[in-house]
């Protein structure tokens, strides 16, 4: 589970991955390139109900759903027409399952602005541009090697349809993403792991005084009229400020900003949520954990995250919701008030599910 943070340089990319990752392992300093090779971090999922779980059942640790960002060298104008660096940063691009568009809203004449002024919009449709270039190189490509086919087979003429469809759309100044087709047409595309067809989360990095802006006007003010399309308001240096408070200095100073989370956690849960993703837990004395699940598996698959022999072993599985765990003190206490239910197979694990396997050996 990888998501690409991407965006112009000097927009606040590598000062947004510190934050994230709660490190200065990323160079942020003030100039354009000054990340070549991408850095990666792997950050929690944070959830306010793992603690209340965990002190329910007496849990010597907590282990949360996990996330992985990708910081990658920002793109300019051109890139995807670059031999070498460019390519390079799109190449990067590929790699990951959902990309985190940062996009630069605060204004500050003392960090310089790679195109010399501060226009969110005019930016989205650089970065945009770029990736949209690249697919079309991809989709030429497929279009010219299916062309034969298409004549002699059916399946490669509805394939053909789909990509002169697409091709249209890009050239709108579409992304993939945005292509309305059925799940049946979609198949034809994903072969190509074309870069727009990705999942899109644009952090919109704002000033301190912003932080409360409504997603109405900051989709208009980014342009991004989409709902598929997740927009989070985020001030990277505020969030920088607040890497080495603790947690308790860090709610002190959240309620002093008149905020309730972080705008990293909104981020991290966007970015997660964008992917189709969530997690059930799992609780006992020795641990409290999140098991990363795709939104729809059944009991078994979400039993095989866990072990594979889980999975194929399964029989049945004790679900209780969360807020019963807590509300009666754990297994025993929900099983006593009847909260515990038993589900077979064909269960489809929801939110705040807390679940025990049965399996045999």
């Amino acid at each position: 589970m990888k998501v690409g943070i991407v965006g112009l340089p000097n927009v606040g990319k590598s000062t947004l991955f510190n934050a994230l990752t709660k490190s200065y392992s990323a160079d942020a300093q003030n100039f354009p390139f000054c990340t070549i090779e991408p850095n990666i971090g792997i950050v929690n999922v944070n959830d306010e109900r793992l603690d209340k779980i965990s002190k329910t059942s007496g849990s010597e640790k907590i282990i949360p759903a996990v996330c992985e960002f990708i910081d990658i060298a920002g793109i300019v104008k051109w890139a995807a027409e670059w031999e070498g660096l460019g390519n390079k940063f799109l190449a990067n691009v590929r790699e990951a399952d959902a990309i985190l568009q940062v996009v630069r809203v605060f204004e500050n004449g003392d960090i310089i602005h790679v195109h010399g002024k501060v226009d969110p919009k005019f930016d989205i449709e650089v970065i945009n541009s770029e990736l949209i270039l690249a697919d079309i190189e991809t989709l030429e490509k497929r279009i010219i090697t299916n062309a034969r086919k298409a004549r002699a087979d059916k399946e490669a003429g509805e394939a053909q349809k789909v990509y002169e469809g697409l091709m249209e759309h890009f050239g709108n100044g579409n992304l993939a993403i945005t292509y309305e087709i059925n799940d049946e047409q979609k198949e034809y595309l994903r072969d190509l792991h074309l870069l727009t067809n990705k999942k899109f989360v644009y952090a919109a990095n704002v000033s301190e005084d912003m932080m409360d802006i409504h997603e109405d006007n900051l989709r208009a003010l980014l342009g991004i009229s989409s709902k598929e399309i997740k927009v989070i308001p985020i001030c990277a240096k505020l969030e920088a400020e607040m890497i080495d408070l603790s947690l308790d200095e860090r709610k002190n100073f959240l309620e002093e900003m008149g905020l309730i989370t972080t705008g990293l956690d909104n981020l991290i849960k966007a970015s997660y949520d964008s992917l189709g993703l969530q997690y059930y837990f799992t609780s006992w004395e020795k641990e409290t954990r999140a098991w990363t699940i795709h939104s729809g598996f059944t009991a078994p698959q979400a039993a095989g995250v866990i072990h594979t022999d889980f999975e194929k072993g399964f029989i049945k599985a004790e679900v209780v919701h969360f807020q019963d765990f807590i509300d009666f003190w754990g297994w025993s206490g929900a099983r006593e008030k009847g909260k515990v239910r038993l589900e077979g197979k064909e269960y489809i694990v929801k939110d705040g599910d807390i679940m025990l396997f049965k399996f045999s050996k």
